[in-house]
């Protein structure tokens, strides 16, 4: 087997993800010798195309609650789940709640440019209306459900009955809920979430994500009832021409 999980065509043939319906689009990596705001154009479109296909394309029923899960530390899960909340606060009705749901490596309120001050680790060990813990990022239509300040109990609160009412809460406050939780190979945190939620979307990094580790981790989330959505990778070289970029 090949050590990358470069191909994301040849995942369609893989039995472990014969079940899943592969989301295809490939992040760039951000150009060094061609037009920024043509790479950030891109970045939005394939976004869009992304939100399309999970959201808003769906014969039946779309998935309300979604999981976002790195395969390894580093794939750009927190950027990409970030991203597709603010599309689909953009583009659906209703609102939006993105959830920090990694403990491990937080950092959703500096991306958002607002503060950690009160968030999910407060929403567990409190008794309260979510709205007390949650801030407004964009117009009426994007929340962000931070970490909140972390604490050593923190990751085992995703397994509590108060994470479990706490999840129902979610769905009935918001038309959409995104959950950023911490890489599948590093802690069982995904899984938890994944169990709460209408489905897994996978994100992996071109060129670093193993073939193995991914279907290993797939197998995981299968084996414990989680639906894999999709997946997506990330930070793939486009050799894309300097004439095409200029009509981007």
């Amino acid at each position: 087997m090949s050590r990358n999980f470069d191909l994301m065509e040849e995942m369609e043939s893989e039995r472990a993800f014969h079940s899943s319906r592969i989301i295809e689009p490939a992040f760039p990596v951000p150009g060094e010798n061609h037009n920024r705001e043509a790479d950030r154009q891109l970045t939005s479109d394939l976004t869009l195309s992304l939100v399309q296909r999970i959201f808003l394309q769906q014969t039946l029923e779309p998935p309300r609650m979604v999981v976002f899960a790195g395969i390894d530390h580093g794939n750009g899960c927190s950027q990409i789940a970030a991203s597709v909340a603010e599309t689909l606060a953009g583009n659906a009705p209703g609102a939006v709640c993105l959830v920090e749901g990694n403990f491990r490596s937080p950092g959703l309120p500096a991306m958002l440019g607002t503060t950690n001050y009160h968030g999910l680790t407060d929403a567990l060990l409190e008794e309260a209306p979510i709205r007390s813990f949650i801030k407004l990022v964009c117009n009426d239509s994007l929340w962000l459900l931070s970490s909140g300040p972390l604490a050593a109990e923190s990751p085992s609160l995703l397994t509590s009955e108060r994470m479990k009412a706490l999840s129902a809460e979610l769905r009935r406050e918001f038309d959409f809920v995104i959950v950023d939780a911490p890489p599948l190979t590093r802690c069982a945190d995904a899984i938890a979430l994944g169990q709460l939620s209408d489905g897994v979307v996978l994100v992996l990094e071109a060129n670093s994500t193993r073939r193995e580790t991914a279907l290993a981790a797939a197998e995981s989330l299968r084996s414990s009832g989680i639906k894999i959505i999709g997946a997506v990778l990330n930070k793939r070289t486009f050799p894309i021409p300097e004439r095409l970029y200029k009509r981007l």
